[in-house]
């Protein structure tokens, strides 16, 4: 999710947000071992990778969301 604070964007960076997010966007997970893979019925050229931690890094975060076209 991306917020505006101060006029600088944040990012979320609670995996467990992401996800929610991703899946209520139709995101289906598609298996995965260190990793989670997301795939979209519509965007057949992207594969969305999020790592099995607690928290996203700021970079994978905003990563996510830039594919995810939160940005």
């Amino acid at each position: 999710m991306l917020r505006i604070e101060g006029g600088v964007p944040t990012f979320e960076l609670e995996t467990r947000k992401i996800v929610a997010r991703l899946r209520k966007e139709g995101w289906i997970e598609a298996g995965g071992s260190k990793h989670d893979k997301f795939e979209h019925p519509s965007r057949s050229d992207v594969v969305m990778i999020v790592p099995r931690h607690k928290q996203q890094s700021l970079g994978v975060a905003r990563s996510i969301a830039k594919l995810a076209g939160w940005v």
